[in-house]
């Protein structure tokens, strides 16, 4: 048995991807272990800020008390409408996050997970971003030097592609068919002529393998707030979701300052 304050997964680009989860004692826990058993997930009723460490009685953006979420930087509109991002003009809710997370190089890219999809990253964090996602397959498509310019990039392409998952159809395992490289062909067509410099010379595709031993046919959400005791054998992992025999699937993210116990029954 471990207990655990829920946050995103850790993960690692290997084949198939490699899944760490940290207990309240810091102590790393190799996911795939856990695949093929069955476990019991207690949620122990208590919920904590991920900012500030305060208990919460709701949590707020996938784990913040509400003034976190309102003044934390990590929760400001420019995460979700990256065009709205003033880092590259020395403004923001804090200034110095902004200047080492926001002001820095970002990759926009498309992604295979239900659907081809564009998105922007941070050109360090383009590996765990596709991972998160569930995607099966995903190329960058443009580099730029801040956030606000990818998020411009962003919405010229959102009017061509969407720029959402349908998480379910992920989860299945049921990627669209497209071909992600002749897709790249259309996109000097949707963009302006100034953002058109910031496309990458040559697209190359990464397609990513998870560790799930039978997806599901039918999913049925797991919401600990309703559910607090939830028992099923683990057949997988894929974006930050545990996938289970019986269609269950845990988003462990929207559960970020749960404190649960996990408690396994041999293989």
């Amino acid at each position: 048995m471990a207990k655990f304050l829920l946050e995103k997964m850790a993960s690692a680009l290997q084949s198939p991807v490699d899944y760490t989860l940290f207990d309240v004692q810091k102590q790393a826990h190799a996911l795939k272990d856990w695949i093929g058993k069955s476990l019991e997930i207690k949620f122990s009723g208590d919920m904590f800020c991920l900012a500030c460490a305060k208990k919460i009685n709701k949590s707020f953006n996938q784990g913040y008390c509400y003034p976190c979420f309102v003044n934390d930087p990590a929760c400001s509109p420019c995460v979700i409408r990256p065009e709205l991002c003033q880092a590259h003009l020395g403004l923001g809710r804090d200034v110095a996050w902004e200047e080492q997370y926001h002001n820095q190089p970002h990759i926009v890219y498309l992604a295979n997970s239900s659907h081809i999809k564009v998105g922007i990253t941070r050109a360090n964090n383009t590996h765990t971003r596709w991972i998160d996602q569930g995607a099966s397959e995903a190329m960058a498509i443009c580099q730029v030097p801040n956030r606000y310019l990818a998020g411009c990039v962003e919405v010229a392409l959102k009017a061509h592609f969407p720029d959402k998952t349908a998480w379910q159809k992920m989860l299945k395992n049921t990627p669209s068919k497209e071909n992600l490289l002749e897709t790249a062909k259309t996109l000097p067509a949707c963009l302006p002529l100034d953002l058109q410099e910031y496309l990458v010379p040559n697209f190359e595709v990464l397609r990513i393998d998870y560790p799930v031993l039978q997806y599901p046919e039918k999913i049925k959400s797991v919401n600990l707030d309703n559910t607090p005791n939830y028992q099923g054998e683990l057949m997988g992992i894929k974006g930050q979701y545990l996938l289970f025999a019986d269609g269950s699937v845990l988003n462990i993210r929207k559960h970020g300052g749960y404190v649960v116990e996990v408690i396994g029954f041999g293989s």
